[in-house]
C-alpha cells in the first residue's frame, strides 16, 4: 500500500501516524447520476468540496459548477481542475450560501441535475463562542441550498455532514443535525434523492489536526492536546469523497449515509508519533476538553438503526426530518446554543 503523505506535513507517512489501515476488497458502485449531468458543489473551495471537483470530473459530468465565498479558495480549485486560474468562466461562482435570493438565482439560472453541499463552518471552538454564526452559515445557509434546489428540481442533492450530528453535545454538532433533519425533510417534500452523508476527521483539512501539529513543530512550540484519553475517528481526504460519490449512488430520499472510519485513534499517540518521526524535542501539553467537545465521538446517535445492505462501508440510518418554519423563526443575535441542542 503505497504511503499516504499530506502537504505541509513533509512527507511523513500518514499511516505510520494513524495507524495503518489495510483496505478491504472495496465495492466500486457504478455513478450514473453524473454522467452527462450538470453538478454544483457548494463549498468549492474548501478541503472536501475541492476534492469533489476533481474526483469527480472522471465520472464525465456535462459540467462542474464550483461555488464559494471565497475567491482565492475559488481560484485554487479551478487551477487543480481546469489548470488554470482566470476566474472568467462560468464554471467558477462567488456567492455566499447565506444569501438566499443570490443561491436562488444561481439554481434557477444554471439548472443542475446534482447538487453537493459542502459549504460549513467546522471548527467546534469557535462555533461555541460565536453559536449564531453557525447557526446561520449551518442551518439557514443549508436551508437556501435545500429551497433552492427544489424550486430548480434539482434531482439529487448530497448534504456533507458530520459525526459530531451524532448525539450532539456542541454548537457545531446541533446544527449540522439539524442540517440532517432538513434535508431529510426537503427528500419527503419533494420525493428527490436529498440525502446527508455522515463522517468523522478528514486527514490534512484546513485548520485540521495534523497540519496544526506540524506548524507547531516547526515553530518549536509544545502541541497541545485536549485529554490524554480522548480519541477521534480519521478519513483521508480522497478516501472519504471516494465514499461520498459512493453514498450518493446507492441512497434513498432522506437517508443519511454514515461511513466507516476504521477504529478510533488515541490524539496523544499521533501527537507522540509526530513527535518521533520528526525528531522534535518539543512537548505535548494537556488544556483539557473544551466546551462542547466529547472525549470520544460517535458515528451512529441513539436510537438510530443501522444497515449496509449495499456497500461494506456505507451504512444507512435516518433521522427525524425537521420541517422548515419550525427552524426560520430564531433570530440570529439570539441562538442559544442550549436551545439549538433541543432542536438537534
Amino acid at each position: 500500500m503505497p504511503q499516504r503523505s499530506i502537504p505541509g506535513l513533509d512527507g511523513l507517512d500518514i499511516d505510520a501516524l494513524i495507524g495503518d489501515r489495510q483496505p478491504e476488497a472495496e465495492l466500486e458502485i457504478t455513478v450514473d447520476f453524473v454522467r452527462g449531468r450538470s453538478v454544483l458543489i457548494t463549498g468549492a473551495g474548501g478541503s472536501i468540496g475541492s476534492e469533489l471537483c476533481r474526483q469527480l470530473v472522471r465520472f464525465e459530468p456535462a459540467e462542474i459548477i464550483m461555488l464559494d465565498r471565497d475567491e482565492t479558495a475559488l481560484q485554487q480549485v479551478q487551477v487543480s481542475v481546469d489548470g488554470h486560474g482566470l476566474l472568467d468562466t462560468k464554471n467558477v461562482v462567488l456567492a455566499d450560501i447565506r444569501d438566499a435570493d443570490a443561491i436562488r438565482d444561481i439554481m434557477l439560472s444554471r439548472r443542475p441535475d446534482v447538487v453537493f453541499h459542502a459549504a460549513a463552518l467546522k471548527h467546534l471552538p469557535m462555533l461555541e463562542q460565536y453559536p449564531d454564526e453557525g447557526w446561520k452559515t449551518n442551518v439557514l445557509g443549508t436551508l437556501n441550498v435545500l429551497r433552492a434546489a427544489a424550486a430548480a428540481g434539482v434531482g439529487t442533492l448530497v448534504n456533507i455532514s458530520t459525526d459530531k450530528a451524532a448525539n450532539p453535545t456542541s454548537v457545531l454538532g446541533s446544527t449540522k443535525r439539524i442540517a440532517e433533519r432538513l434535508t431529510a425533510w426537503t427528500a419527503a417534500d419533494t420525493g428527490h434523492d436529498y440525502v446527508s452523508v455522515r463522517f468523522g476527521n478528514v486527514l490534512g483539512s484546513r485548520g485540521s489536526m495534523l497540519p496544526l501539529f506540524a506548524e507547531l513543530i516547526r515553530a518549536g512550540r509544545p502541541l497541545t492536546v485536549t485529554h490524554p484519553d480522548a480519541t477521534r475517528y480519521f478519513m483521508s481526504i480522497p478516501e472519504a469523497c471516494h465514499l461520498v460519490i459512493q453514498s450518493a449512488a446507492i441512497a434513498h430520499p432522506g437517508e443519511v449515509l454514515v461511513l466507516d472510519m476504521g477504529a478510533p485513534v488515541r490524539i496523544l499517540d499521533i501527537a507522540r508519533r509526530m513527535l518521533e518521526a520528526t525528531g522534535s524535542p518539543s512537548d505535548i501539553v494537556f488544556t483539557g476538553l473544551r466546551s462542547g467537545e466529547k472525549l470520544h465521538e460517535d458515528l451512529i446517535g441513539r436510537g438510530e438503526t443501522e444497515r449496509r445492505p449495499v456497500h461494506p462501508k456505507i451504512t444507512h440510518t435516518s433521522v427525524a426530518p425537521i420541517a422548515p418554519c419550525d427552524v426560520d423563526g430564531c433570530v440570529p443575535g439570539q441562538v442559544d446554543p442550549s436551545a439549538l441542542a433541543m432542536a438537534a
